[in-house]
């Protein structure tokens, strides 16, 4: 949210560059909360139902929401701020929600919209946040919070639960954690392997949101609003892609080769971002991304027809952990290796050195992917023999 800067300036007095490195910190603390929470919810969703942990986690941004937008002090931003980060993981329970409600055949589509309507909501979000600023650096965030207690009377009183009593399991807090999580993975070396993958993949997208403004603008000379631009049209490409491209490229291909075809279009278009001599060629890579957007959901899908039913939020719990850690450790990786081969003293000049990092990042994840799918899924519940007849 662009508003974040201003709110800083607004509660310390500093000037606009400080603030906007406070930010960084506050984007860290949130990705961190994630890392440690979207486990925990995941696991509570499993034992009580994905309606309540929702429900939770809807009111608690809400109400955090309010905490920003009333915060007196620095220190009340970073409380709200953490806060957000531990309720934002309500996408962990959102997906399991997703899962239990889908056939298995239908859930790569059904992630994808999941995905699209966190991508559209990422590219008018920012918008409307600079929009509402005008009236004040504290309005988008209560703004924000009457949405979210809206959505939270919506859930209350229309969203049924998906998980009934006899499909649940216990809560145990040695599980419900990214160490415990990944653990019981193990139990499963091809969704183990499918999250080596897909960590891969998240971190190589950091690329995006961490280097695209520096790398255009030292490479184009892109102004700030052509940089927002090109980033507006990779959202709309990507939600589109989520949202429609799916439903056509996986029934015909299947989940493992549309994920193919999807990392192939996400390395086409690192490199191609990485080699471009002039700015349309950006422009002209994004197409790789009408197939790179399917990954996420393709993969997740996949991951979902080897896990029990008591157990998706837990999945996804560590599904989640792993983005908030690319979150985390990919933002300083990219920028260190943009300002290493852009440096003057540098003896290697490579401005898109950062983008074809990405490169081999997906290539790294492609080669993982293929490896570990090679054993047919079998849908917890179902013999191995239906499961031949399935994937035949």
């Amino acid at each position: 949210m662009p508003v974040y800067p201003r709110l800083l300036v607004d509660l310390t007095g500093e000037r606009l560059p400080r603030a906007a490195r406070g930010c960084r910190w506050l984007g860290f603390l949130y990705a961190a909360m994630q890392f440690v929470w979207a486990p925990v919810l995941g696991n509570l969703s499993d034992r009580y139902g994905r309606r309540r942990v929702l429900l939770f986690a809807i009111g608690a941004l809400g109400v955090d929401y309010i905490i920003m937008g009333l915060a007196p002090t620095l220190a009340w931003l970073f409380v709200g701020r953490a806060i957000s980060g531990a309720a934002g993981a309500s996408f962990t329970p959102a997906y399991a929600y997703v899962a239990d409600v889908t056939p298995p055949e239908k859930r790569a589509q059904s992630f994808g919209i999941i995905s699209a309507s966190f991508g559209i909501g990422f590219i008018i979000g920012p918008a409307i946040g600079g929009l509402l600023g005008s009236f004040g650096p504290r309005t988008p965030f209560f703004v924000a919070a009457a949405f979210s207690l809206v959505n939270f009377c919506y859930g209350y009183f229309v969203l049924p639960e998906s998980l009934p009593p006899d499909r649940r399991r216990a809560f145990e807090w040695r599980r419900a954690n990214p160490l415990g999580t990944l653990t019981q993975m193990r139990k499963h070396p091809v969704v183990l392997g499918l999250l080596a993958a897909l960590f891969l993949w998240a971190l190589a997208n950091q690329v995006m949101p961490t280097t695209w403004a520096f790398y255009t603008k030292f490479r184009f000379g892109w102004s700030e609003a052509m940089i927002g631009a090109s980033l507006a049209t990779a959202g709309v490409v990507i939600a589109t892609s989520q949202a429609t491209m799916m439903r056509y490229i996986v029934p015909r291909l299947g989940e493992r080769k549309a994920a193919v075809v999807g990392i192939l279009g996400g390395i086409a278009a690192y490199t191609g971002f990485g080699l471009a001599t002039a700015g349309w060629m950006m422009f002209a890579a994004l197409a790789g991304w009408f197939f790179g957007a399917i990954v996420m959901p393709t993969i997740n899908a996949l991951m979902s027809h080897r896990i029990a039913h008591n157990a998706q939020g837990e999945l996804q719990g560590a599904v989640a952990s792993l983005f908030s850690l690319s979150a985390i450790i990919g933002p300083p990786i990219m920028t260190h290796i943009f300002a290493r081969f852009t440096s003057p003293a540098s003896s290697v000049h490579v401005p898109g050195a950062a983008f074809l990092t990405a490169a081999l990042l997906a290539t790294v994840c492609l080669v993982i992917f293929w490896v570990s799918t090679r054993v047919p899924a079998v849908e917890p519940g179902t013999s191995a023999s239906e499961s031949a007849l399935t994937a035949a």
